[in-house]
């Protein structure tokens, strides 16, 4: 019995660190991250956390993906029982903005865009990788909306990717720093006219 539930007790320990990482990260960065303070955040000494985590790069890349799969499973996923189409592309933009709000004290994807987008290795290699697809999520999603007619035929749906991408971000950026209320105000109405600029 011991022996079976050791690899348990070690995964759901792992998951502990995990969780306060991604907290610290949130509002420190990737970069941020120390294995130190994580250690006295957990009340385990560094030994134990690098027990877990190899290395502090380990440990961002497990945080990076724990950001990217809570990413997905509060907004893409809710979406998909949505219908094919511009109801389900309008589900991701409300969920995206509900991340937004939930996240105005830092979000651990775009700080990781920002730390790494000039830098080599592992880790921009992995945010580039989380990036790019997500933006396949968002043009298949733009390609189901073409072929159900809610959108022009000849959409670009790369092009109609960025436009969304552009104007969530400025939904983070202005989102912090004047309040959500008016950037969700502003950002809304701006979707409003891209749908109709991308509608038959």
């Amino acid at each position: 019995m011991e022996i079976a539930s050791a690899p348990g007790k070690r995964a759901a320990t792992r998951d502990t660190i995990l969780d306060h990482a991604y907290a610290l990260a949130r509002n420190d960065g990737l970069e941020g991250l120390s294995i130190g303070a994580l250690a006295t955040d957990v009340g385990m000494s560094k030994s134990g956390v690098f027990a877990h985590f190899g290395s502090r790069e380990e440990l961002q890349l497990a945080v990076l993906d724990l950001g990217a799969r809570r990413f997905m499973a509060n907004v893409l996923l809710p979406a998909l029982k949505q219908p094919r189409g511009l109801p389900r592309l309008r589900a991701i933009v409300a969920n995206w903005f509900a991340w937004a709000r939930k996240n105005q004290s830092g979000c651990v994807l775009l700080s990781a865009a920002s730390e790494y987008d000039g830098r080599d290795g592992a880790l921009h290699d992995a945010v580039v990788a989380q990036q790019a697809g997500w933006r396949v999520e968002l043009q298949k999603a733009i390609a189901q909306a073409v072929a159900e007619g809610h959108l022009h035929a000849d959409t670009d749906t790369a092009q109609l990717a960025f436009e969304i991408y552009a104007l969530l971000l400025g939904l983070h950026h202005d989102g912090g720093l004047f309040g959500y209320d008016e950037a969700q105000r502003h950002t809304a109405a701006a979707f409003e006219r891209l749908w109709r600029s991308w509608q038959p």
